[in-house]
């Protein structure tokens, strides 16, 4: 699933070709894609209307429209926001197409359609998008400071692994960049948050913001499946950076002598260096 830099470097896209664009034409192919509400609400609602800005929280896009409402896209494991030109070919499983008032068309393509395309009222984000409503601290757009970290980790005693993907205290952060986090501040993905020292959380607070910082930097993480793309449909390249996501059994890029392990941790592989995280 496209995690925080992925998302925001789609986001960027969208402040690119999408703000300040008018949505001439709509059309919704797969209803599962608009399940929320409707085909014929979701038509409605965008036909006409101007984009005013793009923003994201956690994993979400979010762009307010000049009617007072919002629409917000999730990627969630296979989806993929594109622009092209009207007339060129679309893309297999392009699901929810808006026409631009510069003749380009914003395509919402996803295989397994577990994404979503959502039209709300944000009075009504409570109701209509609860788990939106309840994601914690994004730390590009709200900021994380160390305090507030240290209080995250001091609220369970859970792994600091699942805990770092707890979207209700930190929204953004995914199986990926958790590993990468954990391995670059040298803390063990096992060990409950509760017990993270002084010394290992502000490792953390450092490793969360250069990590995250420069994976937006480099268009995110494309991995071999490809299916993470920017609007135009290039890939990035933070997966060139990783030291442990996705290594098991490989050597251990940071020290040279331990071997990656991996392990499940809260339901999620997990991959580590038993030298580097002791």
């Amino acid at each position: 699933m496209p995690e925080l830099p992925e998302v925001e470097t789609v986001r960027r896209g969208l402040e690119q070709h999408f703000v300040g664009r008018r949505i001439t034409k709509v059309e919704v192919g797969r209803e599962r894609s608009v399940r929320r509400t409707s085909r014929e609400e979701v038509i409605a609602r965008l036909t006409g209307v101007r984009v005013v800005e793009a923003q994201r929280r956690g994993k979400y896009l979010l762009c307010p429209l000049s009617s007072g409402d919002s629409v917000m896209i999730h990627l969630r494991m296979s989806g993929q926001v594109l622009i092209d030109a009207v007339g060129s070919q679309r893309p297999a499983h392009s699901h929810v197409v808006m026409t631009l008032d510069d003749g380009n068309e914003l395509r919402f393509v996803d295989p397994r359609t577990f994404g979503e395309v959502v039209v709300f009222d944000p009075a009504d984000v409570s109701q209509v998008l609860p788990e939106l409503a309840a994601l914690g601290r994004d730390p590009i757009v709200d900021g994380l400071t160390l305090a507030e970290l240290r209080q995250v980790l001091r609220t369970t005693t859970r792994a600091v692994k699942a805990t770092l993907l707890d979207q209700h205290l930190i929204a953004g952060i995914g199986n990926i960049y958790g590993d990468e986090i954990l391995h670059r501040a040298k803390v063990h993905p096992r060990r409950p948050a509760r017990n993270v020292g002084p010394t290992q959380s502000a490792r953390i607070h450092v490793a969360l913001h250069e990590i995250l910082r420069t994976a937006i930097d480099q268009g995110g993480s494309t991995l071999g499946d490809a299916q993470y793309v920017d609007l135009d449909g290039g890939a990035g390249s933070f997966q060139d950076q990783h030291r442990v996501y996705a290594r098991s059994g490989l050597p251990c890029l940071t020290c040279g002598r331990g071997t990656i392990t991996s392990a499940a941790i809260g339901g999620r592989t997990t991959s580590w260096c038993k030298v580097c995280q002791r």
